[in-house]
Parts: C-alpha cells; structure tokens; sequence
C-alpha cells in the first residue's frame, strides 16, 4: 500500500528528510550538515556540491529499513532568498551560491532607492539586499554572461529530476515576481539587469510536477508533488490555512508570517507582501516578518564565543540568572530585519558590568531573540488595527520552555506549540501528501497537533521597561 510522504527540508546549515505515514507520525529520518564560507566581512556563501552531497545522505538515513513501494510522493522546501547561478545547457553551477544572510549587494539597494516604491508596489518587498534580484545582478556582473537563475528548490528539484522549475511562494522572494500578476516580471528584471538570465518555470505549490530519477534512497519516478519555501511551508504544516491564523518559526532566523487568504496584504510598519502557496488552483498570500537573526544567535554563542558547548545549554545556563543583569542583546549580525530594514546595522551588547557572567548573556540573548519578534508583532498589530489573538510556534528553539514564556510575557497572547516542531519539513510532506491525493484539506485541517500553551505571566510595568530599553539598544544598533 501506498501511504509514506517523504518530506526534504533543506535548511541554511542542513538537510532533514522525514518520512511521514497518513496519520502524519514519523516514521523515518535523517539529518545531514553542510559547511558556510564567509570569504569576506557580511558574505555569506555555500557550494553548490557540498549543500547537494548532504541531501542523499539525509535521504538514504530516512528511508533506510522502508519498502519503497509504500513511497507516495516527495515535497520539498527549502531556505528561500539564495540565490544560484546555473550554466544555460547543463545548470551545473557557476558560482558558490549567495545565501540569504549575505549583505554585499547593501550598495546597489542603496543606489536604486528611488525605484522601491514601483519595486514594493510590483512585489510586495522593500528593496534589501536579503532578497534574491541583487544577488543575481551581482552574479551576472561577476561572470560576465547570461545563466540560468535557481533559488535552492530550483537547484535541488533540477538535480533529482532534471526539471527546471520553481513555485510561487519562493519565486515572491526574489523581487523579480509579480505578486499581483503571478509571474516573472520582464521590467524588475530589466529594472535589476538581469533581463537576459533565464527563470524558471513556475508551477503550483502541491500538484505532480516531477518525478525523481537516480537518487539514493528514493525509488524512480517517485512523484514530487510539493514544493514551498520553508516559511510557507511552516505555515501550512501548523495547519493556518485560513485568514488571520499565523505562525513564528524560530530556525537560523526568526519569520512571523500570517494568512491574508486571497487578498494580497499591504504593510505601513515595515513588515512585507508574500504568497504563500497556490494549492488547488487557488493563490493564498501571507503578511510576513523575518528578524535575520534567531538560532543563529545560539550558535554564536556556541561556537564564537565558547560560552556553551551545546545549543541546548543555553536553557539552563539562562535560568540561573533571575534577569539578564541590565545587559541586552541586540541580535544585528546581518543586519535588522523587519520592521527596521536596516542592513548596515550590527549586533550588539550593551550594559555590560564586571558583574556580567555568561548566564547573563545567555538570558539576554534568549530575550533579544523575543524581543526582535515582539518588534515584527507590534508592526503586525499597527497594519491590522488590533493584535493577535494567539500565536502557534515552531522550530528548533521552539523547544525551550525560557524562551516561550519570554515570548508569550513579551507579546501578551498566549502562544500554541504543537508536537512536531519540525513544521517546516511537516507543511513540505502535506502539501505532497495533498499534491498526490493522499489525503484532503479537511483531512489536513483536522491534524493540528498541541503539545503545550504558554500563557502570559509577565507585570505590564516590567514589559513596558524592558521594550523601552531594547528600543534605545536597537537604536544603537
């Protein structure tokens, strides 16, 4: 019988692969890393051969001990914004890939200001060097010729089919796409010189569009039938199919994303316009805001500065400490993301005493990381005239209890956080799932897993005091 969904969720630093039964439960997975390159200050880099050697390692460690006849259909999300440059005939790769994270097209922005509201208007996305248009700009300058355009699911999708292809909810973050159209724009191109690159094709978000040949751990002519940007994905798999649902996903950065339904939303506070999903022949649009920073942080914790060992240890580092000891942490190292936009800003620290330990810092960067979300739902707040009623959450950090009740205390609402944090790749699977008649909507709407709510606790005085002093330290920033 037919009833396994394989869902590859491939992620800034890593590739997860689940494979998923009707009832949604996991019954297989696999997990494989990849290095990042930063060859200079604010650049951020992958290779190409090196993200793709992770993806059938991860597979073959999912599907290992499971009878491919029971196989489905694949669904693949991915991180969004990177940007590849792809031979025309072969799309081998050209060039390392430009990460999302990666600032270095900060002055082109800069140089085009006067054309961002005609580009905001089109795409729906303020003009940032965190999106893909630049990035391609900076390539075709770079290699002197014409290629052939892939963000990471085109990339991969390509490798594991030979198809050329992409869908709507990562084609609306390269502003190169126009959200109300709902295809490639000729004139942003033109507007970013990239007029003669060559985009993919775009289909649907869950539907049959490929089929995998030659990948290990997949059997052959396995349908891909899902594809979503990992942020729409992580909407879909917390099951927010209706207008006013959102979500936070905690991950290398931190995205608040909330179902518009049909109505493509327009922000005034900073936050930006995507789709996030065409399903069914219907389009779905979302309100979204990114901080650049989340996880992210932990690792630096970890690994640039040496105060833990593991991500993990920073729960319990941080809840020796009754407070953060006046010091904050402005999580800035690639710049502010929403509502603020401002690339050439910097993490920082402040409030620094002799008296300051590692716990403090691990408890200031666990409220920083609340506060930069706190900032995108008050921006969220001000576009829809009230705040949300709740809020559902997911994620690796997703998992520490410290770090949700700050954030439930930050935002007063209460927070939902389901069984499964992996959404990400969950949302990927259902949309496959879907895609292959494996299940319905109402099959899907019905699925919605909770594990835990956190209620807010904190004094309205104390929240009040704390946001005013993160507002100075983000100024400083």
């Amino acid at each position: 019988m037919k009833d396994l969904v394989v869902a590859l969720d491939q992620g800034t630093t890593g590739t997860t692969v689940l494979v998923l039964d009707r009832e949604l439960r996991v019954q297989g997975r696999g997990y494989a890393a990849f290095p990042q390159h930063y060859p200079e200050p604010g650049w951020v880099e992958h290779e190409p051969e090196e993200l793709w050697a992770s993806v059938p390692v991860a597979l073959r460690e999912a599907t290992a001990g499971l009878d491919p006849a029971r196989f489905v259909a694949l669904g693949i999300t991915s991180q969004r914004e990177t940007t590849f440059a792809l031979d025309l005939d072969t799309k081998a790769p050209l060039h390392r890939a430009i990460v999302w994270q990666d600032r270095r097209t900060a002055d082109h922005c800069a140089a085009m200001r006067d054309q961002e509201p005609a580009i905001r208007e089109a795409t729906g996305l303020p003009l940032d060097p965190y999106f893909s248009a630049t990035k391609a700009a900076w390539l075709r300058e770079r290699l002197g010729r014409p290629f052939a355009f892939a963000t990471v699911d085109t990339f991969l999708i390509h490798r594991l089919s030979g198809a050329y292809l992409t869908d709507p909810s990562n084609a609306s973050r390269t502003l190169l796409y126009d959200l109300h159209a709902g295809a490639w724009s000729a004139d942003l191109a033109a507007r970013f010189g990239v007029a003669d690159v060559v985009l993919p094709a775009i289909v649907p978000s869950s539907g049959v569009c490929a089929e995998a040949r030659g990948v290990p751990g997949l059997p052959d002519g396995l349908p891909i039938a899902g594809i979503a940007g990992d942020q729409q994905a992580a909407l879909f798999g917390q099951g927010c199919f209706e207008a006013g649902q959102a979500k936070l996903t905690y991950g290398t950065g931190s995205f608040v994303l909330m179902n518009t339904g049909a109505k493509v939303p327009r922000s005034a506070s900073g936050l930006i316009a995507t789709q996030a999903w065409e399903v069914g022949g219907a389009r779905s649009f979302a309100l979204e805001g990114g901080a650049f920073v989340a996880g992210a942080l932990v690792q630096w914790l970890r690994d640039g500065l040496g105060i833990i060992d593991r991500a993990a240890d920073i729960e319990p580092l941080a809840r020796s400490v009754p407070d953060s000891g006046g010091v904050v942490v402005v999580p800035a190292h690639a710049g502010l993301g929403a509502p603020h936009w401002r690339a050439e800003a910097r993490g920082t620290i402040l409030g620094l005493t002799r008296g300051t330990t590692k716990a403090h810092l691990a408890r200031a960067a666990l409220e920083g990381i609340a506060h930069s979300q706190a900032d995108i739902l008050e921006a969220m707040a001000a576009d829809l005239g009230a705040p949300l009623a709740e809020l559902r959450v997911d994620g690796g950090a997703a998992a520490n209890d410290l770090l949700l009740q700050l954030q439930a205390d930050l935002l007063d609402i209460p927070l939902h956080r389901p069984s499964m944090l992996e959404t990400t790749a969950l949302g990927a699977g259902m949309l496959a799932g879907l895609g292959a008649g494996l299940w319905s909507l109402a099959d899907l709407k019905r699925a919605y897993p909770l594990d835990r709510t956190f209620a807010p606790q904190g004094e309205a005085a104390a929240v009040a005091e704390a946001r005013t002093r993160w507002k100075k330290a983000v100024a400083k920033a």
